[in-house]
């Protein structure tokens, strides 16, 4: 999470990003900041963390490319998974009654059972950093196998 965001939006197109992922808290313009990431021509996101109510992004999902639930508090890897599925089955209704294509994606925690628990809620984009990298580089696709089921 960097805060402000804002300023440095531009910076993030120019260096190759397609898409651009604002917390929630990053800024205290939501609205704003997503219309500056779409006016670079990209696609914007959203990210809430754990304790960011999901009505918090209601009023901005006409804006919306990405929605990412964080499942842990941001900050460093290897935290274990805060279940959070009501919000996560909360942000997929809101998703599918927006009739916009936007993904949902959770980041926190991911590993072979929580995965498949986040995919029943409503999930379809999983970031998984300890479950991959754990055990060295002569585990990476296995550990991405188990992740896929």
């Amino acid at each position: 999470m960097i805060a402000p965001v804002d300023p440095l939006i531009e910076d993030f197109v120019k260096a190759g990003a397609d898409i651009i992922t604002a917390h929630v808290e990053a800024g205290p313009h939501l609205h704003r900041t997503l219309q500056t990431i779409k006016s670079h021509g990209v696609k914007a996101g959203v990210s809430l963390n754990p304790h960011t109510p999901i009505e918090s992004i209601q009023h901005v999902m006409d804006m919306l490319d990405l929605i990412l639930i964080m499942t842990v508090n941001p900050g460093f890897g290897g935290q274990s998974f805060i279940p959070l599925f009501g919000k996560i089955e909360k942000a997929r209704a809101m998703i599918d009654a927006s009739g916009r294509t936007i993904d949902l994606e959770i980041d926190g925690g991911v590993n072979p059972d929580t995965a498949k628990q986040c995919i029943a809620a409503g999930a379809d984009v999983l970031v998984a950093g300890t479950a991959v990298f754990k055990d060295g580089p002569e585990h990476y696709a296995r550990n991405i196998k188990n992740l896929r089921g």
